[in-house]
């Protein structure tokens, strides 16, 4: 049986090696000289995309070799490089948060349904609730109040549809 000759694939790939080298080399020559000139938030994503690279191609040089890459250690490690990459984007860009609120007049309502056998309970719900509603009616009523005052005299003509949410 004839053995293929590949000495000039070998060849191919150490010039390959060498074109890759020289072209990485401003960047991993001296991390440390390129990151001190970066804002803080590039700096962290300068040095997690250089461990996600050298980790990615220890990750496909043992696949070469044959080692399952995916029950190495190697792989646990590209799994938090990504979680730090979500942790960057998050930061560049933060989820939209929601605002939350308690209905205090519906909560006083489910417990007034569920303690409806203690009077002297029920009555001082409902005493909560009235107060309640008297200040958000209170409070709605300065909002309106402000809100005329703060509007020109002339009455802006209604529009169909296109509210503002």
């Amino acid at each position: 049986m004839d053995v293929p000759d590949i000495t000039p694939s070998l060849e191919k790939l150490n010039v390959d090696l060498d074109q890759l080298e020289a072209a990485l080399k401003p960047v991993l020559g001296d991390v440390g000289d390129v990151s001190s000139k970066l804002p803080l938030l590039d700096k962290a994503k300068l040095y997690v995309m250089v461990t996600y690279a050298i980790e990615s191609i220890l990750f496909s040089s043992l696949r070469l070799n044959g080692v399952d890459a995916k029950e190495h250690a190697i792989f646990t490690e590209l799994t938090r490089v990504r979680q730090y990459f979500e942790k960057i984007q998050n930061i560049e860009n933060p989820p939209q948060e929601r605002e939350q609120t308690v209905n205090k007049e519906a909560a006083a309502r489910f417990i007034r349904s569920d303690l409806a056998d203690d009077e002297a309970i029920k009555q001082k719900l409902t005493e909560l609730i009235a107060r309640e509603k008297a200040k958000a009616e209170a409070k709605e009523e300065k909002k309106r109040a402000a809100d005329s005052s703060s509007e020109p005299t002339a009455k802006r003509p209604k529009t169909k549809g296109n509210k503002k949410k």
